[in-house]
């Protein structure tokens, strides 16, 4: 087994970069068929969700494999390779076995225990089977990490400890009040009817929107939704279906928007919102500062000498030496930033005590670890919340990779986003369950299993071909005594070849039952070219049983 994934997500990346690595469908079939082309690799799967895009492939070569795999994702993804690379991830064999049925499991999920992962890792798996670049390696991984996924959701509370990014994102909305209460009679437009848009449009009716008017580029899919919706028997919601050349207007009379399209530009830009605002509450929304203040007794720097900012266009109390400040820092100009704030420390005109001059070589040295390990200080995109704001009359939920909302409409007045990213933060600080520590459990124990039962089958053509060249020196050596003993009778030579059989049986009884139970160790798969090696067996015969043993699986494997 040479299983490799190579991939990023939100525990590795911002949502900066992985709203701009996101592959649309073309993009994810183009690289699979570019990855089982390239020469390390024979079998290739894609999982792309809205927080984790994740390529699988069966390597001959680590290395050649990393460098090949990295190289595509960076290619079909358009963020360059230079810049992709610190937020990727790379496992191998049993680690990688391990990661994706911990994806399965939902313990890597923005939100712990979510089950939509399952449903995406068997879209995954079937559009890699439709395009012939699954083989039997990814087939037996993914089933089994569906398996895998089900019993932790069956066997497991896990369900208590998370729930879908809807579900948390409409909590996200209510402000952590009570989401039916929240929701009760409101008007909902819900852009887009794929797989996530249905469910938030479900779990609206659910919750007891008054209205849910669904707009899609397909017409007729946002109309096969709205009929579902209006038919089904747990909600009163009343359900239509719009065009997408409608969403300005509808957006003027809906309380609550969530849109989870395909598109790769903006559906929602900050004006149209703005325009929303003003329409409820009769005046333009108020705009909110990009960069938090610092308190006024924050001291600066005396001087501009040398600085990488521009200091003469920071807005009134802007912090020279806040994260803000530094967005989009790389290591190089960090370091030349901290060595300017650090000479600021010791000038009189600062007003800076020993104290303040340490926290501030503090916070300077935090920067710079940051800068060290991802690159550049992330982007911040939001700022700290205001105190005094005044309660939104719009809210809105974005769960697109990449984004349909303008991340500027954070800064509005009078209305309230929550995106992935806001969702990664929140979900940070969400409590887990103790059903984690068991899932965990479970995780580990299936890991052993397959990983067991893998190296267990790669020996398994080795020993066919060993029993096959034996069962040919058998039938050579009873022709050959035929001959020499022409007089003997059918009996005779029953008796004597059924001898010979038990003699060679017994002889290959233990060492195949023993090599079959090493090989299933860690680090077993080297007895197989043992066996090899020692019996000198045709390479061409090991291989021929191996092809036979795919094609059969293959064709007996459930739909």
């Amino acid at each position: 087994m040479s299983l490799l994934v190579v991939g990023l997500s939100h525990r590795s990346a911002p949502v900066s970069v992985l709203e701009r690595a996101a592959l649309n469908a073309d993009a994810q079939t183009k690289l699979l068929h570019d990855t089982v082309a390239a020469e390390p690799a024979t079998e290739a799967a894609v999982l792309a969700t809205c927080n984790r895009i994740e390529l699988y492939a069966d390597v001959d070569k680590f290395h050649a494999g990393v460098a090949e795999l990295s190289t595509l994702l960076a290619q079909h993804s358009g963020v360059g390779l230079e810049e992709l690379t610190p937020y990727l991830y790379v496992h191998y064999e049993d680690r990688a076995v391990h990661h994706l049925f911990s994806v399965a499991c939902g313990l890597d999920s923005m939100v712990v225990g979510e089950g939509q992962i399952l449903g995406q890792i068997k879209d995954s798996l079937a559009r890699a089977q439709d395009l012939h670049t699954a083989g039997k390696l990814l087939n037996d991984l993914f089933q089994q990490a569906l398996r895998v996924g089900k019993r932790a959701h069956s066997e497991t509370g896990i369900d208590r400890a998370g729930q879908s990014l809807v579900t948390f994102g409409l909590e996200q909305l209510a402000a952590g009040g009570d989401v039916q209460r929240w929701a009760a009679g409101r008007r909902a437009l819900v852009i887009g009817a794929g797989s996530m848009s249905s469910l938030a449009a479900a779990t609206l009716a659910r919750a007891g929107v008054a209205e849910i008017v669904v707009a899609n580029r397909t017409f007729d899919r946002a109309e096969r939704l709205a009929e579902i919706l209006q038919e089904a028997d747990d909600n009163a919601v009343t359900a239509r279906a719009v065009r997408m050349n409608a969403v300005p207007d509808e957006l003027t009379r809906a309380d609550v928007v969530v849109s989870c399209t395909g598109a790769t530009g903006l559906v929602l830009t900050a004006e149209s919102v703005a325009g929303a605002v003003e329409g409820r509450t009769g005046q333009p929304p108020v705009t909110e500062p990009r960069f938090t203040a610092v308190k006024p007794e924050a001291p600066q720097p005396a001087a501009d000498e040398n600085c990488p900012l521009d200091l003469a266009a920071a807005q009134p109390g802007f912090s020279v030496l806040g994260e803000a400040a530094v967005a989009g820092m790389d290591a190089a100009t960090l370091e030349q930033h901290a060595t300017w704030a650090a000479g600021g420390n010791t000038r009189a005109a600062g007003g800076r005590t020993t104290e303040s001059a340490e926290v501030d070589a503090e916070l300077i040295t935090a920067l710079a670890a940051t800068a060290a390990t991802v690159g550049r200080i992330p982007e911040r995109r939001r700022p700290e919340p205001v105190a005094e704001r005044p309660a939104p009359v719009v809210f809105l939920l974005d769960l697109a990779m990449p984004r349909d909302i303008d991340a500027a409409v954070h800064r509005l007045a009078g209305a309230r986003l929550v995106d992935i990213e806001s969702l990664a933060e929140a979900s940070a600080d969400a409590p887990m369950a103790a059903d984690v520590d068991q899932v965990r459990r479970i995780v580990s124990d299936e890991v052993a299993a397959f990983g067991a039962a893998m190296r267990a089958a790669h020996i398994t053509p080795t020993v066919v071909a060993l029993r096959t060249m034996a069962a040919d020196v058998v039938a050579a050596e009873i022709a050959r005594l035929h001959g020499r003993l022409p007089d003997l009778d059918d009996r005779q030579r029953g008796e004597i070849r059924q001898a010979v059989h038990r003699v060679v049986d017994k002889l290959l009884h233990a060492p195949t039952v023993r090599i079959k139970q090493l090989a299933a160790e860690p680090g077993g798969t080297g007895y197989a070219d043992a066996l090899r090696t020692l019996f000198d067996l045709d390479p061409e015969t090991v291989a021929s049983v191996s092809r036979a043993e795919d094609s059969t699986e293959t064709k007996d494997r459930p739909a």
